[in-house]
């Protein structure tokens, strides 16, 4: 998931990953989510920031958020103390996944 550099929020976005089935968070992980409070979080030159959702660990973990092999998982991203852009749409459109 890729998350454009100064999106639209007062306070802080976030990204949590859920167990499709349950619709909880996925048991037996070491952390369920990453936000741009997390401050080890890897930026790209931009300011954009780059989530990895995967159950194997990539090179780097700092933007990992890892996820139960073989099982399926939905992502929930907040943005807390959302600005006018977010409401006028604006700016939302270059959140993409990879």
């Amino acid at each position: 998931l890729l998350v454009p550099p100064n999106p639209p929020v007062r306070q802080y976005w976030s990204a949590v990953a859920y167990d499709r089935v349950t619709h909880a968070l996925m048991r037996n992980i070491e952390r369920a989510s990453r936000s741009s409070l997390t401050p080890e979080l890897a930026k790209e030159r931009d300011g954009s920031v780059e989530l990895v959702f995967s159950p194997i660990c990539p090179t780097e973990d700092a933007n990992w958020i890892p996820t139960s092999p073989g099982e399926q998982f939905e992502v929930m991203f907040r943005f807390y103390g959302p600005e006018p852009p977010f409401f006028e749409k604006r700016r939302i459109k270059s959140c993409v996944t990879r």
